[in-house]
């Protein structure tokens, strides 16, 4: 039996059997396949077994449906080949064993897609300096000094004009 292998950092292992003539894959859970990723459309796709062959339709999604990388609208996915629904990689195997090429050569072709920034990348970035500098520096207080100093001049200039005009008046 069919059964699609999801490939994605974080859904890596998780799979589902291919066992009705219609299954629709998305991000809520009355879909026969859930994938709860932002990326996936709530109905993203659907799949169809049609006399031994497995068709996808993207059911209007708004992130696209990709088959080894080429989007489709509606179109037959093959053993060995990677179905993309939004970010999610997953691949499509059959489950009679003869899925046409080694099992070194599969695993060689499973890809892991990071979700997000690991705290190593943020170190990295951290250590990496312009001139010494990371970004964290106090900063100069100039800017506050200049404005002030106006306001401060401005207000006298206001107060000498009050003082002015009640004097006078």
């Amino acid at each position: 039996m069919a059964k699609l292998v999801l490939l994605s950092e974080g859904f890596t292992g998780k799979s589902y059997e291919l066992k009705a003539e219609s299954t629709t894959v998305g991000r809520l859970p009355d879909n026969a396949f859930e994938v709860p990723e932002a990326s996936v459309s709530s109905h993203h796709a659907e799949i169809l077994l049609k006399g031994g062959e497995v068709v996808v339709r993207d059911l209007d999604s708004t992130n696209g449906t990709f088959i080894n990388g080429q989007k489709i609208t509606e179109s037959v996915l093959k053993p060995g080949q990677i179905l993309r629904l939004g970010t999610i990689d997953m691949r499509l195997e059959s489950g009679d064993g003869a899925s046409h090429r080694p099992k070194q050569e599969l695993l060689q072709q499973t890809r892991v897609i990071p979700q997000g920034v690991k705290l190593e990348d943020l170190d990295e970035a951290r250590t990496t300096s312009f001139e010494g500098k990371t970004g964290f520096e106090k900063k100069s207080n100039r800017a506050i000094r200049l404005f002030i100093a106006l306001v401060v001049v401005f207000g006298l200039i206001m107060i000498s004009l009050l003082l002015l005009i009640v004097l006078r008046g």
